[in-house]
């Protein structure tokens, strides 16, 4: 180790991606070379040789093994216990840091105290621009997005908006989880993730919560992480047609976001106007002379969105 030391306690969740991890462990090993780091694996429950590998391949890695998957938030969670200094990065095994990577927001987050929590500039393997800054969703927002009435109404804030250069500095409502470097202070204060989300919406909810006690959310371009994005997804959808396992997933994620940061007002709202959505949609494609088959998708989302609030006795707990 060379060099000023900057303690960081990197959290990385693994659930069927053994053919990435000696590429994401590996790179993010390399871009530490001159700090501190110590690596917390959570594995959930892999069907594959993931641990065997992490075992055989990475023995200074603190590895926690669980006997079912318990979702992303909660696994992260887990490692709580092991964190050491003043960071703490989570890291998807499906997202490769470049090699100064750590440096560069490492040393922006030291030179901006009330930088609570920073993400970066997000490329798929085929160097193509991905959300990397975002805006909180609403009923409303989501409701334009899914209708594309968001053309008419253009000055609602949209959850991803990708018409500025990714080239500045800027502060942003929420960073996506797969390159999410975290202050302590930030945990200390407000915790990590609420463990009712399985997956998806743990890092807005948590986004939401650190800029409500003060903390900054940052998007930093400086640096890159390669993200290909939903393969640890991949392996639970196909158990169902069209990964509907992982659609209900996500509506229940954002039933449950929207009952604790709007009230029950707010998830009435959402979904009331998923179901507008939904009859618009119908409608249009009706116009267009569709197949029954594309049809009956919208009548089915809808009838999903309703289940699911029952379950969730009106989006206050999880299924899960």
């Amino acid at each position: 180790m060379t060099g000023k030391p900057m303690d960081l306690t990197a959290i990385i969740v693994n659930f069927n991606t053994e053919g990435l991890l000696q590429d994401a462990i590996g790179r993010l090993q390399t871009a530490a070379a001159r700090m501190s780091l110590k690596i917390a694996i959570v594995d959930n429950a892999s069907k594959d040789n993931s641990v065997a590998l992490i075992t055989r391949e990475f023995p200074t890695c603190h590895l926690i093994v669980n006997d079912m998957n318990v979702g992303f938030g909660r696994a992260n969670n887990q490692a709580l216990n092991l964190v050491e200094g003043r960071y703490v990065l989570l890291l998807n095994t499906d997202a490769f840091v470049a090699q100064d990577a750590l440096d560069k927001t490492i040393a922006y987050m030291d030179t901006h105290p009330r930088c609570g929590i920073l993400g970066v500039r997000l490329v798929g393997r085929d160097g193509v621009l991905q959300p990397s800054a975002r805006y909180f969703p609403t009923p409303w927002n989501l409701f334009l997005g899914r209708t594309g009435l968001n053309r008419i109404f253009t000055r609602v804030r949209m959850v991803d908006d990708m018409a500025w250069d990714h080239a500045s500095v800027r502060q942003c409502d929420w960073v996506p989880g797969c390159y999410y470097l975290v202050r302590r202070e930030v945990i200390n204060q407000i915790g990590l993730f609420d463990p009712r989300y399985f997956l998806y919406y743990e890092e807005v909810d948590h986004c939401l919560a650190a800029k409500q006690a003060g903390w900054e959310v940052v998007f930093y371009p400086d640096t890159t992480v390669i993200h290909i994005g939903g393969e640890s997804a991949k392996t639970e959808s196909t158990v169902t047609t069209s990964g509907r396992q992982i659609e209900t997933i996500q509506i229940e994620s954002e039933l449950l976001y929207f009952r604790k940061n709007h009230g029950i007002a707010g998830v009435w709202s959402h979904v009331l106007l998923t179901f507008c959505a939904d009859a618009l949609i119908l409608l249009k494609r009706l116009l267009l002379c569709r197949s029954p088959t594309h049809l009956a998708a919208h009548t089915n989302h809808s009838a999903l969105v309703w289940t699911l609030f029952r379950r969730t006795t009106w989006a206050t707990c999880s299924t899960r």
